[in-house]
Parts: structure tokens; sequence; C-alpha cells
């Protein structure tokens, strides 16, 4: 039986560029196809399920919580909303101790994929939180909590598998983005979508009561993500979770994927292109995954965390 060396992948040393909010035209822009309509997209408010189900959020917890944005601002036009119109937190924070890296460990058929940092954004800044009353935002989401680093540790399945039934998704993690930040459902606290409502920063993140930075969906500062069939981070069942446009440029959508939001095709995974299973972010509810097809590995705690969005870690109940 051969022995696999474990592959050690830091992040903290990766330069990665910001791109302009909103996914705004830039010089690439020309080798993809838009399909949905930015200024019209559909509004996830209500697409939540018990069981599997295309364009929803098979969430564990079905009922409404007590927080997420305050409400929704003229950006929201019925069961559609404008990502144009809508603001962003102010400030432009970097964090250079941000820490990143992944590796691989075990033998033969049993590797795992170990990824450790510390939460914070890689190369990629923040906005400026708790929300001061003097920023404009201020007027819809009057997020009051900061951003702090924690011990995060996941060891996933290099070569996942589906599981006999796809399972929920916790209110909280359900995967981390390639630059170390923490990616949750599709889901504000208040059981809404998280994406149209909540007012997040330049980068679409925020951070919950216990300082976790998290996104919800796209990213205007992950690297990759208008690439095509590009790896921009792993679900907590270890498949990948993969850019919004296919091999031909052409942007997917919920009619492309299934219940879990992912699909067969052939992509670039452990160093070989091949066919496999995989999540697909795009810009349209539920975002990022909508069940879980493999089995979940247990989500880091941060000390003092708790289950819930309140602590947004833990596994899921099955």
């Amino acid at each position: 039986m051969r022995a696999v060396l474990p592959v050690f992948l830091s992040l903290s040393l990766v330069s990665f560029s910001v791109a302009v909010p909103a996914l705004a035209q830039d010089a690439t822009a020309s080798a993809r196809q838009d399909v949905l309509d930015i200024h019209h997209l559909p509004l996830g408010d209500g697409r939540v399920s018990d069981t599997p189900r295309a364009g929803y959020q098979m969430a564990c917890r079905m009922g409404p919580g007590r927080g997420g944005g305050a409400h929704g601002g003229n950006w929201i036009h019925g069961d559609t909303w404008d990502l144009t119109e809508k603001p962003h937190v102010q400030g432009e924070v970097t964090w250079p101790e941000a820490q990143f890296s992944i590796r691989e460990a075990g033998q033969g058929r049993v590797v795992e994929r170990i990824i450790t940092g510390n939460g914070l954004p890689v190369k990629t800044p923040t906005g400026n939180f708790p929300i001061a009353r003097s920023d404009p935002a201020f007027t819809y989401d009057r997020n009051p909590n900061s951003i702090a680093a924690y011990d995060m540790t996941l060891t996933l399945p290099r070569d996942p598998v589906a599981a006999a039934a796809p399972s929920c998704v916790p209110m909280g993690i359900v995967g981390v983005a390639l630059n170390g930040v923490a990616i949750f459902n599709a889901l504000d606290d208040g059981g809404r979508d998280a994406v149209a409502h909540e007012v997040q920063d330049l980068c679409n993140g925020h951070p919950q009561m216990r300082s976790i930075y998290h996104y919800h969906g796209p990213s205007p500062c992950l690297p990759g993500q208008t690439e095509k069939e590009q790896l921009i981070g792993y679900a907590l069942d270890g498949f990948g979770i993969y850019s919004m446009y296919d091999a031909n440029g052409r942007e997917l959508t919920d009619a492309d994927l299934d219940a879990c939001h992912g699909r067969v095709s052939e992509v670039m995974w452990n160093g070989k292109r091949q066919a496999i299973y995989h999540y697909v972010l795009t810009r349209e509810y539920p975002y990022i995954i909508g069940c879980f097809k493999g089995t979940p590995s247990s989500a880091p705690r941060p000390r003092g965390g708790r289950r819930g969005f309140g602590g947004g870690f833990g596994p899921p109940p099955f």
C-alpha cells in the first residue's frame, strides 16, 4: 500500500485582487454569457423545505429566529430584488493576521483533506463592523457584531461519496471558501433570503453574534468565482464548490442544478480533470448549497460557541 504524502497549501501568502461589488462588468465579461438579470433576481423568501427540492433551502431549522436584517430596502421589488440598488457597509479593512491552509493526510483509500485557519479573510478585505450609526447601511441593518479570529479545523474526505439520502443544512457554517472565510446557508436568522435582505460589506460578508465573519452567497472578493468551472471552496461533506460559469462561459442557474444545488460535470479535482459531483455557486437563491449530498463532517466550534445561528457551528441534526 503506497503512503500518501501530506500535501500542504498555504493561502496566507497568496494575493487576491478585489473585484467591484455586485459583479459589475470586467475585462472578462465578454467571454461570459450571463443568464440572470441582476436587476430582477428572484427573492428566496419562503423557499424553505424539509425535503430536497430544487431552488429551495432544505433547512434543519424550519421556523424563523429573532435576528436578521431590520427590514428590506428599496432594492426589493415584490418577489424580485435589484443587486445594483442594494447598499454596502462602508469601509475596507484588511487582515494581515489571516491564516488558512489545506493539507492531505492518510493512505490508500482513506485520505482526508484537513483545513485549518483562523476564520479571517486572506488577502481580501471586510467592511467596518459593528455598523456605525453614521453609515447609511445602519438604516436597514444595525449589525452590532464585530469580526474576530477563531480556531477553524475541518477534516473532510478527499474523495467524498453521496449519502443514501440528502440531509438538511444547519443555521451556520455549511462550507469554507478558499480565502478562509466561512460559508453559511442562504437564510438569515429570520428565515429569509439573507443575500437579498441583509446589508453586507463590499465583499458581501458580515459577522454574526459570535464574531464569525461569513458569506451567504457570491462575493466579488472570492478568487475565481466568475471563472469557468473553478474551485472556490469546500462543503462540509467534502464535495467541492465551483464557480458560477460552465466550461463554455455560460452562467449556471437553479434550472441546471439538482435539489442540493449541484451537478455532475468534468472539472479539475484533486489534480486531474474528471467528471464528479460538485456544488455550484449561483446568483440565484439558494446560492451555494440546497442540501448536503454527502455526509457532512462536524463543523468547528469556537470557544463559547453554541448551536444555531448564535454559534453558527456544530453538525446538523439527522
